[in-house]
């Protein structure tokens, strides 16, 4: 009878315990992570004033906003791509946003000019410079890259000098573009109200470091060094933790616009496949496929009937347009357009098939990794979550 009892007991633990265990299992998120990227370091000083270091600053700038978002976001993992006096290769940062999944990143760097009078801070995103200014400021951090081991290789031949080779930031994916311009909205918007700092606004240009981070980028320049006054302010207890403060109430507003909008994905169209997850159900098709003979010969070189449903590959986006060439894509042939909002978009291929359009976004990623599937319908893009339902009537 003890035994008996003993083992009536253990059956009881056991189905009292089993579901917590389950319902703890099912109630794991992963944390809001955000990438800090001090710019520069070792002996890679950045710009300078007298003795005051584009290096030093950032870095104690850096620190600073981790403890203020730590502490106004428990919920949140910061993580540095560095928190000493070090020097960081441009790839290396890059790759500290992709393996740690960063929701965020935002890499933090001080400007200077020639002009003395020049002052205030701008927020940059990925993108083609639409000035000459602009190039410069992008010229200026990446020529780090020189002073990294084997960088033609590793940088396929990037040269930090030569305007002709920023040609290729034009032919960027959107796919983190809306959330990124949003963030550099709202970190200058607090530079703005919240530590009066001078707005020279939100631009794109450039820059290697966020090239290759696959998440929402910015690059901060917090002020210029080549100004006196505010050279002395960058330097301050006070300036940085002005700043510092400004950059953490823009992440905090970010994250909570993030966490309000995480069931809609905040990627400008939506149509990211990833974003919709097994919504799609590719292995159940409930369209009819198209019969191909060879891969090249495909529903690509037609346009698709009015009040057709069907799939395309988008690979990049300009501000200019470009002739549809295969050597303005890398050799993919097969590419259509679309003009909006001051904007082309570019395409690959036209399948009525979910199977097939996974081939040509295979394809497609062999020259632009980040390539991704969208849908349309009466010549108009729609999300593939309609899609899905076009196929289900």
């Amino acid at each position: 009878m003890r035994n008996a009892a003993y083992f009536l007991a253990f059956i009881v633990v056991i189905l009292v315990a089993a579901p917590v265990k389950i319902q703890a299992k099912s109630i794991s998120k992963k944390k809001f992570t955000i990438v800090i990227d001090p710019g520069h370091g070792g002996h890679d000083p950045g710009a300078m004033y007298q003795r005051i270091k584009e290096k030093n600053i950032v870095l104690n700038l850096a620190i600073k906003l981790g403890r203020y978002i730590d502490q106004e976001m428990p919920d949140a993992a910061v993580i540095y791509t560095r928190n000493s006096d070090v020097f960081i290769p441009l790839h290396k940062r890059a790759e500290k946003a992709i393996s740690s999944k960063a929701d965020l990143f935002l890499s933090i760097h001080a400007n200077s000019c020639a002009s003395p009078s020049v002052s205030g801070t701008e927020t940059f995103v990925l993108g083609m410079h639409r000035t000459k200014e602009n190039l410069e400021v992008a010229k200026k951090e990446n020529a780090v890259i020189l002073i990294e081991d084997d960088y033609s290789t590793r940088y396929q031949g990037f040269d930090p000098n030569s305007s002709e080779s920023y040609i290729i930031f034009d032919l960027v994916q959107e796919e983190y573009f809306a959330q990124s311009l949003s963030a550099a909205a709202l970190v200058q918007n607090q530079f703005k109200n919240q530590a009066r700092r001078t707005d020279r606004g939100v631009k794109q240009a450039g820059f290697l470091v966020l090239r290759e981070t696959s998440t929402p980028s910015i690059l901060i320049e917090v002020g210029y060094l080549s100004n006196k006054q505010e050279a002395a302010y960058l330097n301050s207890e006070k300036g940085q933790s002005e700043l510092a403060k400004a950059i953490c109430q823009a992440v905090k507003t970010y994250k909570t616009n993030y966490e309000q909008k995480s069931d809609i994905a905040l990627v400008p169209l939506v149509e990211n496949e990833t974003a919709i997850g097994k919504a799609m159900n590719p292995d159940q098709p409930t369209s009819k496929p198209e019969k191909h003979q060879s891969n090249k010969q495909t529903s690509t070189s037609a346009k698709a009937p009015p009040q057709a449903l069907y799939y395309a590959v988008q690979i990049a986006v300009t501000h200019q347009k470009l002739a549809l060439r295969p050597d303005n894509f890398k050799g993919l042939e097969n590419i259509h357009i679309q003009h909006a909002n001051g904007l082309y978009k570019y395409y690959y291929c036209k399948e009525t098939d979910w199977a097939q359009i996974e081939v040509r976004k295979n394809e497609a990623r062999k020259a632009y990794k980040d390539a991704f599937i969208t849908a349309f319908f009466d010549g108009k893009q729609i999300s593939l979550d309609q899609a899905r339902k076009l196929t289900e009537r």
